[in-house]
């Protein structure tokens, strides 16, 4: 299944400007990040760290998912697309093992694509 999330803290590497909308972004797991266990770091080719999935009611943009509500639904690494890009946040789709769910916000118009997480980084 799809969900969003909001990546965050770009004012502290590149700002926005590196993404477009479709582009591929690397999500890694951090858990031995100091200031949250359940850290979802984002990474884009050839830059590395450009930011994390955010985790607050204060960054999280819409409806999209906090870091908490997929760290234990995602495996270590998953890839995101970029879906929009605002001034100080920008907001990808992740696809997510098929466990449950129910309670996260999906993208039920938009079909599984098998081919959109096979990305060399």
């Amino acid at each position: 299944m799809k969900y969003y999330v909001t990546i965050t803290g770009l004012s502290h590497r590149y700002g926005a400007e590196p993404f477009q909308a479709g582009q591929k972004v690397r999500l890694i797991k951090e858990p031995e990040n100091q200031y949250d266990h359940e850290a979802i770091r984002a990474e884009l080719p050839g830059l590395g760290k450009v930011g994390y999935v955010a985790n607050s009611v204060h960054t999280v943009v819409g409806e999209c998912c906090s870091a908490g509500r997929i760290y234990d639904k995602m495996a270590d690494q998953a890839t995101a697309k970029v879906r929009y890009v605002l001034g100080n946040a920008v907001v990808c789709s992740v696809k997510l093992s098929p466990v449950d769910c129910s309670e996260l916000p999906a993208d039920p118009e938009e079909p599984d694509d098998p081919e959109e997480d096979a990305v060399e980084f």
